[in-house]
């Protein structure tokens, strides 16, 4: 099973001269996805018990969003089957959902029952707190995620700025989580927010690698789907700024066909072959167009790659 990789060495993808192709492979070897609780449900019912679609990329990592409006039990059934499957299940820990101390902990024991080792550690989309954690700095502080055999934490990052926090502040929580993180010798790492903009994408890269945290990153891309609805997610997902840039120079044509990552991707495999020591690892992917999409999109990827190498 694939877990998440956490050796950073500070001499990743191209310490070796490695051509694009391989850069690729490397990055798409490290590719992860989201997957809903009600996406996972819709398989089940499709008949997909013991084995999991053929699409599907096997022993990869799968996040567990949550959104506001679910509930956060709605997980565990998922992350069960992901495990079934042979997949590696990350569920997001929302700080800003656990109504209190008591339910945090039958949270922490049913993943750790479960089997679940990694958390995507986030303040949730939530107006206002149900419980003692306004964000994921006062999580990590109470100590009590030390207590459930978690290997280690992911920690979400924002390219394009977050719409209620500033850069700086920004910067200072993840630097935060970093440490906490390593001083008590666990795994971290970080996965962004998907970005139609490569320039903002490798921007940011290079300043958080001058954190010098040595946490790997992944950064988001969003998957295969129809031009109108990405720009309808990136509104609500708070990347206005290159969806803006995005519609700005897409033509009447451009919006009527399907948007795929293929441009932004290919930047970032140029990005690496010229950045010795960049902290990217992979990619991951929000499946705004289907499960199925994004996975055949990293396969046909794949596909490509391999046949450039030879």
């Amino acid at each position: 099973m694939m877990t998440i990789d956490t050796e950073f060495n500070g001499g990743n993808l191209a310490a070796d001269n490695q051509s694009p192709s391989k850069a690729a492979l490397e990055l798409l070897a490290n590719a992860s996805i989201e997957a809903t609780p009600k996406q996972i449900s819709a398989l089940q019912a499709s008949g997909y018990h013991a084995q999991p679609p053929d699409w599907l990329i096997r022993g990869s990592c799968v996040y567990v969003p949550f959104l506001p409006d679910a509930e956060f039990e709605n997980a565990f059934d998922t992350c069960e089957q992901l495990l079934v499957w042979g997949m590696q299940p990350i569920p997001h820990f929302p700080a800003r959902a656990i109504p209190s101390d008591a339910v945090l902990h039958q949270w922490l024991a049913r993943l750790q029952e479960i089997g679940v080792t990694q958390l995507l550690l986030i303040a949730g989309d939530i107006k206002e707190p149900r419980g003692p954690y306004p964000d994921t700095l006062t999580l990590l502080a109470s100590d009590h995620l030390l207590h459930y055999g978690f290997t280690g934490f992911g920690f979400a990052a924002h390219p394009e700025g977050h719409p209620l926090v500033s850069d700086e502040v920004m910067t200072r929580a993840l630097e935060y989580k970093c440490a906490y993180a390593k001083r008590n010798m666990l795994a971290s790492w970080v996965v962004t927010q998907f970005s139609f903009d490569h320039v903002a994408l490798t921007r940011w890269l290079d300043e958080f690698h001058a954190m010098d945290t040595g946490a790997p990153v992944y950064l988001g891309l969003a998957g295969p789907t129809r031009m109108k609805n990405l720009l309808s997610y990136a509104a609500q997902c708070g990347v206005a700024t290159s969806a803006k840039m995005l519609k700005k120079y897409s033509s009447v044509a451009r919006l009527l066909r399907p948007w795929t990552p293929t441009e932004v991707f290919d930047a970032l495999v140029i990005y690496q072959t010229t950045h010795l020591n960049s902290p990217l690892k992979g990619v991951h992917l929000f499946p705004f167009g289907g499960l199925k999409q994004s996975n055949e999109w990293v396969a046909a990827q794949k596909v490509l790659a391999n046949a450039e190498s030879r």
